[in-house]
């Protein structure tokens, strides 16, 4: 994403990249007691794709050229976003985050909860801050629909730890909720900031949504095939965890109609070498041809969201095709 389209005469992805940092850079992180303040500070300067703000912006590109009116609110899905890192790596017990330590793990897990509780209050004041007092109610009312949805979602992922029957239809509405409504609600957020119908807003909330549970399978396979080097977080974590994914229950579907129980017994075993484990349930996977199944699927959820973005009606029609490239970025990325 570091290569700039240019997709109006003074707007590119690489400038609406440099005015998020800034934005973020200002932030009024600071304050007493310091360690309450310092894990917000130091999770929200560790980077990321910056995805769900610059959807903001791209939604809003669609109806109004003067994007950086939009920053500021765009800024706050990347702090509630953050939040919920924070209390995740917590529940998962993450070492590292974007190739640094956690929160957690640099400070403790108290100070680690009550700094995400206090981001948590933080996307409320800025959201107020930020949007126009005209459209605050509405967009907080689909904020709060939103934002319930990403909590009933990772409990969801906690509840589906200590099952053994998830079926993959549980599993892609777990990740509909925990990670796909949030990308929804940032290009519905854009949109609405930048002028569009309800009905407009709503489609693009959807094209957002299926990006979104397109991007989470993508990331499923990132996490047992991606470069150790350039991931960020440890490969085969997912494997190690016996983490629902859809890689794990679609092999054990194809397992059980085979009669066979190989990854069972590898989701059994309490006492085992953590490399061992992952090389030969990655193997697993490649003999059932499991990568591809799950690439298959989430392609069909990309072109999903494509479709309706081709037939949405938008003000500046262009800006269309420069949101298709975004998330073909998304949908293409290795890391």
């Amino acid at each position: 994403m570091s290569k700039e389209t240019t997709f109006a005469p003074t707007f590119s992805l690489q400038e609406a990249q440099k005015a998020l940092e800034n934005h973020i850079k200002n932030l009024n992180t600071k304050g007493k007691p310091k360690d309450l303040y310092a894990p917000i500070e130091y999770i929200m300067s560790l980077g990321g794709k910056r995805m769900r703000p610059l959807l903001v912006l791209l939604g809003y590109s669609l109806y109004d050229s003067e994007w950086k009116n939009a920053v500021a609110p765009a800024i706050v899905t990347e702090v509630f976003h953050n939040f919920t890192l924070l209390h995740d790596d917590i529940m998962d017990n993450a070492p590292i985050r974007r190739g640094q330590p956690t929160a957690h793990e640099k400070w403790d897990e108290n100070t680690a909860l009550l700094s995400g509780d206090l981001m948590l209050i933080k996307t409320y004041q800025w959201f107020l801050e930020a949007v126009p007092s005209d459209k605050f109610t509405s967009i907080l009312q689909l904020f709060n629909t939103c934002a319930i949805g990403v909590c009933e979602g990772q409990q969801f992922d906690m509840e589906f730890e200590s099952r053994n029957d998830v079926e993959i239809e549980e599993y892609l509405e777990m990740i509909k909720l925990k990670t796909a409504v949030l990308l929804g609600f940032s290009l519905e957020l854009g949109a609405i900031l930048g002028g569009a119908k309800p009905s407009e807003a709503a489609q693009l909330r959807e094209v957002g949504i299926l990006a979104g549970i397109g991007f989470q399978l993508h990331d499923d396979i990132l996490d047992v095939y991606a470069d150790p080097k350039t991931f960020g977080k440890r490969v085969g974590g997912d494997i190690t965890e016996n983490k629902k994914t859809y890689l794990m229950l679609t092999a054990l579907e194809l397992e059980k109609q085979a009669k066979g129980n190989e990854l069972q017994n590898w989701i059994d075993k309490t006492d085992f070498d953590e490399t061992e484990k992952v090389k030969a349930v990655t193997e697993l996977y490649n003999n059932l041809n499991i990568r591809t199944l799950t690439e298959e699927k989430m392609n069909e959820y990309f072109e999903k969201s494509y479709q309706i973005l081709e037939n949405l009606s938008v003000r500046h029609d262009k800006q269309k095709q420069f949101l298709k490239q975004f998330l073909m970025q998304i949908q293409e990325r290795q890391k």
